[in-house]
């Protein structure tokens, strides 16, 4: 975050505030504790894991990659669990890889051939306004394909692997952005 201060440590108090007060706010406008949350643009590193880990939130959704894990704290404590996004957005493939009316199909092939836990991200512009249509028909397609759609939080167990969220690329997306890396791999 740009003009933020960054302690030695990692995290400058400033930051934390800045979280907290974003945590507040979004618990008087919903009427209940916030227990997840996700970092818009997957643009988290090991900075951002280890300063939401004051909030004590059920999981967090701040990365691409493959299954949830737990990242390793500095501390050498695994922190709170993180749910990957696994699947490619709209934005990343349509006119790259695929066309917007094969789309729908597209990400049913690639859900349905996932042998792990697909993870879809949706965001309100593209599926809630200009596709709307076509996230209708998605949720349609895949109903009749057997497919359902269960909030990240029962994508949890008490056993995950360990890992950490490092800086990456994904195909599509412009910049870097968190990218899972389990313990052991490079």
């Amino acid at each position: 975050m740009p003009g933020k201060p960054v302690a030695v440590t990692g995290i400058g108090k400033q930051w934390i505030d800045d979280i907290a007060r974003g945590l507040r706010t979004l618990e008087e406008i919903i009427g209940q504790p916030v227990t997840c949350s996700a970092a818009a643009g997957w643009r988290a590193d090991q900075k951002v894991i280890e300063a939401k880990e004051a909030f004590h939130l059920r999981y967090n959704s701040d990365c691409r990659g493959a299954m949830p894990f737990r990242p390793l704290l500095e501390s050498g404590n695994p922190g709170t669990a993180q749910i990957p996004v696994t699947l490619p957005t709209w934005d990343e493939v349509i006119g790259r890889d695929v066309k917007a009316e094969d789309f729908n199909g597209w990400l049913l092939n690639r859900i349905l051939r996932d042998k792990g836990t697909p993870v879809y991200t949706i965001h309100a512009e593209v599926e809630g306004c200009a596709y709307q249509h076509n996230f209708v028909d998605l949720l349609k397609r895949a109903a009749q394909e057997g497919v359902t759609f269960c909030p990240l939080s029962e994508l949890l167990s008490e056993t995950l692997p360990l890992g950490q969220v490092v800086r990456g690329n994904i195909a599509g997306r412009e910049g870097w952005l968190g990218c899972q890396q389990i313990a052991g791999s490079r």
